[in-house]
């Protein structure tokens, strides 16, 4: 294809998921990962920088630029998810220490320079994680909105409620009054939803094919999903499970496998019950323009089909 490839910047708490999603796009050569930026949300951003700069290089990409962003939510105090992930976020596979630093600026800045730098409509936001850092950028420079071709984020769930509070996702949960400012920015949004990841269904029989690739990212790769797994098996009682994250390099790279629908989408920020919660107007009651496209479904063979090939390009 002659078409040059879709620039995106990843915004990560990696998060073992989030590691599938980064292998995902750096496999793609449709996508060309013109920085990544780390946010504290499954494990404190101090450890989500070096895992993100961990798995560039396992990727073979160690001219990746890498920064770590806020260290905490806009307003609530940080909740982290070891419980999950484990103390590093990344358990699961040895990675060896990485050899490149951290960029010496912070990834807010990071992303507002490079969307600054680059034509309008050129940049797409890839948020993984919390939207701190997206929106302390959407707020420190508001000439960025405009220039975004469009943000798509993993977070939320309408259908299937939450899976942190009875009615919240992690990630909009850990910093609703962030997803408040992205949800209320005007720039084009995707959300992939829990109601959506729920059916990117990560199978045994898959895992197998992802070890019989034999290469070093396939192979840390399986391993990072087998710590994974445990958590699945606890939650969903079952081995095979979800993984969350890579849904949205997924819908970048093939958006006919997923189906979704514009809706209006508020943020919850009051209420302590259901403080999180991503309100979905899919019926359009309210009449109000939808901001958002929201996923609901997806073609899960083609999906891991699809990751299987490109995590198998890796070295």
């Amino acid at each position: 294809r002659a078409m040059s490839p879709r620039k995106i910047i990843i915004d990560t708490d990696p998060g073992q998921d989030d590691a599938f999603a980064m292998l995902l796009a750096l496999g793609s050569p449709e996508l060309e990962v013109v920085a990544v930026t780390a946010i504290a949300g499954n494990v404190p951003v101090s450890k989500t920088e070096r895992n993100a700069r961990q798995l560039v290089e396992l990727a073979g990409r160690p001219d990746i630029r890498v920064a770590p962003g806020c260290t905490r939510p806009m307003v609530k105090p940080l909740k982290t998810a070891e419980y999950v992930h484990g103390d590093s976020g990344l358990e699961g596979w040895e990675l060896p220490e990485p050899s490149t630093p951290a960029l010496p600026v912070h990834g807010v800045d990071l992303i507002i320079d490079t969307v600054m730098a680059a034509p309008a409509g050129e940049i797409t936001l890839c948020p993984l994680g919390p939207l701190t850092n997206i929106a302390m950028a959407l707020i420190k420079e508001p000439r960025i909105a405009p220039r975004l071709r469009e943000i798509v984020l993993m977070g939320g769930g309408y259908f299937e409620g939450g899976n942190t509070t009875p009615s919240a996702e992690f990630n909009i949960f850990v910093d609703p009054h962030a997803a408040h400012v992205v949800f209320t920015s005007g720039v084009p949004l995707t959300m992939v939803p829990i109601d959506c990841t729920y059916k990117a269904i990560l199978t045994p029989a898959w895992l197998e094919r992802l070890k019989a690739v034999g290469k070093r990212t396939a192979l840390a790769a399986a391993g990072l999903a087998e710590f994974y797994q445990r958590y699945g098996n606890q939650k969903f009682g079952t081995d095979s499970y979800p993984l969350h994250d890579p849904c949205v390099i997924g819908y970048l790279l093939r958006p006919g496998i997923f189906g979704g629908r514009k809706c209006f989408v508020e943020i919850e920020i009051t209420s302590p019950v259901t403080m999180g919660a991503t309100v979905v107007d899919w019926w359009n009651v309210t009449k109000r323009e939808p901001n958002c496209m929201v996923l609901r479904d997806l073609d899960n063979p083609a999906f891991y089909d699809l990751m299987l090939e490109r995590i198998a390009r890796l070295p």
